[in-house]
């Protein structure tokens, strides 16, 4: 079964400095809620939430369960405890929500051309410390900045990742290990956001993805 994927990231007012591509991604609650309010409309419509930002537990938790909704969020390890971020009293409360925890990395750097040693602190040791931190086991990830390679798709696997979420946009496959997501900026509108959700990509838009996708994979 075809499924469309919603990637998010922070919301509400900026808490830090931000460079352009990141403040693109932030959202005003309003508009947020909007989205959300779309995405409950769309049984095939899936969310995600990248980089661990506080507002995940602050404003997105609380917007969620008001409309019974889920989703998975991708924290980098080494942002953890740290101001503006998500700590570990936070993730707990994201878990009792019904909420799933995902691996972002460590530094939020990205896992292309990285030596062996880092790349291994990044999808490796950086899922242990999310482990520790959930009390669980943690086996989907994200690929920061939607990098990634043949090397890197190859180290995760072998890691034992059951899923691995792209930034590569366009519809998934219900159950396939590599899930596309298409990223909710604030440059949107949100009959554009609409449109995706009931209407998905044209034929050529998903095919020039598709053939994308199988280029960055063969890298």
């Amino acid at each position: 079964m075809s499924q469309f994927i919603l990637n998010l990231h922070g919301v509400g007012p900026v808490p830090r400095d931000l460079d352009d591509g990141e403040r693109d991604c932030w959202l005003d609650r309003d508009f947020f809620e909007a989205v959300l309010e779309l995405a409950q409309g769309g049984p095939h419509v899936r969310l995600t939430f990248d980089d661990g930002n506080s507002s995940d537990c602050e404003l997105v938790l609380p917007a969620l369960l008001r409309r019974g909704l889920q989703a998975t969020f991708f924290v980098c390890s080494g942002r953890l405890d740290q101001p503006t971020f998500l700590n570990r009293v936070q993730v707990r409360e994201l878990q009792s929500g019904g909420m799933q925890i995902g691996s972002h990395g460590a530094a939020h750097i990205p896992w292309r051309h990285l030596p062996p040693v880092r790349l291994r602190e990044e999808i490796i040791d950086s899922r242990r410390i999310l482990e520790n931190a959930c009390g669980g086991a943690v086996d989907t990830a994200a690929c920061p900045f939607g990098a990634y390679d043949r090397r890197v798709l190859r180290g995760l696997r072998r890691a034992g990742y059951r899923f691995v979420y792209t930034s590569d946009g366009g519809a998934s496959a219900e159950g396939a290990w590599l899930q596309p997501r298409t990223t909710v900026t604030r440059s949107m509108t949100l009959p554009a956001v609409q449109r995706l959700v009931h209407e998905g990509l044209g034929i050529r838009e998903q095919w020039a993805i598709n053939v994308r996708r199988l280029l960055k994979g063969l890298r």
